[in-house]
């Protein structure tokens, strides 16, 4: 018997807006934009507590403020940037 660690979750944002069935966010998860081409990751929300992420989220409310045209959670970074802070997320 295994277990499951958190992870992130990659889709294209151009995808999902392309088919007419959006891809569903598990119970548990958020969906984040991503990087200059708006890459869509769904993470587990217990990444919300962390203090690297918090940072993002700051640098994201700086950025965008709380009323964005994209309507969901958009993180002014790039992906690796995004990638290397979540990768050490999901090991704790």
């Amino acid at each position: 018997m295994g277990f499951r660690l958190p992870s992130i979750r990659r889709a294209s944002f151009a995808a999902n807006h392309s088919s007419s069935k959006a891809i569903e966010v598990p119970k548990g998860y958020l969906a984040v934009y991503v990087g200059e081409k708006m890459k869509r990751f769904v993470i587990p929300i217990s990444f919300l507590i962390h203090p690297s992420f918090q940072e993002l989220l700051s640098q994201a409310e700086e950025e965008f403020g709380y009323d964005h045209p994209m309507g969901g959670l958009t993180i002014p970074c790039t992906e690796d940037v995004f990638q290397n802070i979540t990768s050490h997320l999901g090991g704790q």
